[in-house]
């Protein structure tokens, strides 16, 4: 991705995805871990305004530092996409380590049930 607008627009989603989730499961499944779950949602929501905030970077050399146009375009391109991967590779890190605290906070019958769908 190397649009900054778009990669805010992506890590907003997904973030609002896994915490609607995690919130359907603390108000609808018996017997979690109410704190644990609360942990994983502040997490990922921790986790989606530092990638928003970690994206408002601006590429620091202008169009004069270089011979012509073409060789800035690549250069702010290039810029720009190991940026976002970079935000991106930290984002889905603490993201499924939120998943993983928000899994070890359901009670072992609901594990058992999600286990037997995916069979």
């Amino acid at each position: 991705m190397e649009n900054k607008r778009e990669f805010k627009k992506y890590v907003e989603a997904v973030g609002a995805s896994v915490v609607e989730q995690m919130m359907f499961v603390y108000y609808n499944v018996k017997g979690v871990d109410k704190d644990a779950i609360e942990r994983s949602i502040a997490r990922v929501l921790g986790a989606t305004a530092a990638a928003k905030s970690n994206a408002n970077v601006f590429f620091d050399k202008g169009s004069k530092a270089f011979e012509n146009r073409l060789d800035y375009t690549k250069a702010k391109r290039q810029f720009f996409k190991a940026l976002f991967k970079k935000i991106s590779g930290e984002f889905s890190a603490e993201v499924n380590g939120a998943l993983s605290e928000f899994n070890a906070a359901l009670p072992e019958d609901v594990k058992k049930q999600n286990i037997e769908a995916v069979k």
